[in-house]
């Protein structure tokens, strides 16, 4: 999650197609077998993820080409963990999302990761806790603990592992990311996806690649680096 008190995301959160499988025409140029190959493997993947591997186990929430993080991310991940989160307006569905072009971190990924994107109209965290492995230490952002609580609007992360205990309102599973209504995002057409009217998770704790909000307030703010992360 970010460090600042308010934090502005690009204007468009249209999200892009993360093309949806079919392949590049014999014309189109390539890396080479092995890496398209990987690339189109995990693109194909994407159409099978549940967003239900989260029944008992959802978390708050983006993804860069299925939802609209409009930034490379870094391909660093980071810890965010929080005692308690309500949502209104909750959003789910699977997606990728892609590192600069030559990152160091990139591996044997091609530079992309297979994510959950979760969004969230309206939330309120308690206990808020980021950090980063920086290898040897930890930059740990912690906010929410006092009587004031975490707060965000428009609110949308990128997970590869999330968990908690979770309850919904009015859930519906198994919708077309492209027709979801309650968080006002969209995702690609053809990706299964749940939403709700309403999300609370106790516990929560995730592995996230990538954050954004249209505001996000962080009352009693510390940031430093640490021996130990969250």
């Amino acid at each position: 999650m970010a460090s600042s008190s308010d934090v502005t995301p690009s204007a468009d959160h249209t999200p892009e197609n993360p093309e949806s499988g079919s392949m590049p025409a014999a014309s189109e140029p390539t890396d080479g077998p092995a890496r398209r190959g990987r690339v189109w493997a995990r693109r194909a993947a994407v159409m099978a993820v549940p967003a239900t591997l989260v029944a008992g186990a959802l978390a708050v929430l983006t993804a860069e080409g299925a939802l609209g993080v409009q930034f490379a991310i870094s391909g660093m991940p980071f810890t965010v963990t929080a005692t308690e989160l309500n949502g209104t307006g909750f959003e789910q569905f699977g997606g990728l999302d892609n590192m600069a072009p030559g990152s160091p971190n990139e591996g044997d990924t091609g530079g992309q990761v297979l994510i959950i994107t979760s969004a969230i109209k309206n939330a309120t965290l308690t206990k808020l806790c980021q950090s980063v492995d920086l290898g040897g230490t930890n930059l740990l952002i912690t906010a929410g603990s006092g009587a004031e609580k975490v707060t965000a609007s428009d609110l949308t992360t990128d997970s590869t592992e999330l968990s908690g205990d979770a309850a919904f309102n009015n859930i519906e599973i198994g919708n077309d990311a492209s027709t979801l209504t309650k968080a006002g995002v969209k995702g690609p057409i053809g990706v299964f996806s749940q939403q709700a009217d309403t999300v609370r998770i106790a516990n929560l704790r995730q592995t996230n690649y990538a954050t954004t909000a249209g505001v996000f307030k962080l009352p009693g703010l510390k940031l430093g680096f640490s021996s130990k992360g969250c």
